[in-house]
């Protein structure tokens, strides 16, 4: 039996969001620039579907850009941020447990001249309010900070960067990956205070290959593709129907069932946290995140590769926290200074509305078994 418990990673689609895509695929499938019925029928399903995902994101139809996914979303909102800004300044504020997507185009920027400062966690996973205020400058033109850590769960404060950006007459841009945020964590781009805000479709159990973007009205913002003029001139090309069909349906059905959801994770949370501490002595919670559906860990001592594989070949699945690249630990637990050996054996836990207790309770029971069974690291 699967015990699946990386949503972090991807979800599971969920019905509805494969009965819309399909729907789409094999009866609305027309054009919707097309001007004939088949067309036009599709073009109203593309309203009914950004409508959608406007109720869902908090904010005006007209905000909401279809997009790809979250790294698409993270590179436009930097790199064009930085085109909308260069007469301003060419600094930019970030932290650094950002996902890749947000650190490889500040480096992008960083060869071309632009001077990125990059905010430090504590030990906790949490990013200081008084440090994000002594970076903003005059020339500041973009601060990009993730609403959900992806690998803590940790909240960063959103609201107090809109807050200092306009107490210090700051030009910047405030953008926010929120993949790991949005139907996670209540909140919507105006009371974050935010001027570009990035969502996922497969973290909300919908398929991959699609996205939102919100950019506030009234922004004037550098189009990501030019050519036809779909989605208001911003990202041309052909919209891809079916996917965005599955993710308006999706982020209908996470908004409708929202308050439940969260409940169900945050109890299964607390209650993985407890049988772990029980059950199996010498493991450590990393961080103290907020978010409800992330719980990372370490099994102290241990290789996390070699842990993963061995709740893999019994049914469970988590992410490797070192997410091994060349033998490199995760940039965001590296950035907390913790011991190598903490560092090593990290594991990073994730829930969605549709985990149940027993895929708890197996995932303790292997992870009881690792410790008994394997050999620990030398390291």
């Amino acid at each position: 039996m699967l015990h699946y418990l990386d949503n972090a990673a991807t979800t599971p689609v969920r019905a509805e969001a494969a009965e819309a895509a399909v729907r789409a695929m094999t009866q609305g499938w027309g054009n919707p620039s097309s001007r004939y019925a088949l067309g036009a029928e599709a073009a109203r399903t593309l309203k009914d579907c950004r409508a959608e995902t406007a109720a869902a994101l908090g904010c005006l139809e007209e905000e909401v850009c279809f997009i790809s996914c979250g790294s698409e979303g993270d590179n436009w909102s930097i790199l064009g941020a930085a085109e909308a800004g260069k007469r301003r300044g060419r600094h930019i504020v970030t932290s650094a447990i950002e996902h890749a997507a947000v650190l490889e185009s500040c480096r992008f920027l960083e060869a071309l001249g632009y001077e990125v400062t990059y905010l430090k966690p504590d030990r906790a996973g949490r990013l200081s309010p008084e440090e994000l205020s002594s970076a903003l400058r005059p020339d500041t033109i973009l601060v990009s900070l993730a609403l959900v850590n992806n690998e803590l769960g940790t909240l960063a404060p959103i609201r107090e960067a809109a807050r200092l950006i306009r107490e210090k007459n700051c030009p910047a841009l405030l953008h926010t990956d929120a993949v790991q945020g949005f139907l996670k964590v209540p909140f919507t781009p105006r009371e974050l205070g935010a001027d570009l805000v990035t969502v996922s479709g497969h973290k909300i159990h919908a398929p991959k290959g699609i996205g939102a973007q919100y950019i506030r009205k009234g922004l004037k913002f550098p189009p990501l593709i030019r050519g036809g003029g779909q989605e208001g001139g911003l990202r041309s090309g052909t919209e891809a129907t079916a996917q965005i069909a599955a993710f308006a349906a999706a982020a209908r059905a996470g908004r409708e069932s929202l308050e439940t959801d969260l409940a169900h994770m945050a109890r299964l949370k607390e209650y993985t946290k407890s049988r772990l501490a029980a059950q199996v002595p010498g493991l450590t919670f990393l961080g103290e995140g907020e978010a409800p559906h992330i719980l990372p860990i370490s099994l102290t001592g241990y290789k996390s590769e070699v842990v993963v594989r061995f709740l893999s070949d019994r049914g469970v699945c988590v992410s490797s926290g070192s997410a091994c690249h060349k033998g490199k630990p995760s940039h965001v637990y590296a950035a907390l200074g913790l011991p190598k050996k903490v560092l090593d054996g990290a594991l990073r836990i994730s829930f969605s509305y549709s985990t149940a207790q027993e895929d708890a309770d197996a995932l303790v029971l292997a992870l009881a078994q690792a410790q008994k069974q394997l050999f620990p690291s030398l390291s």
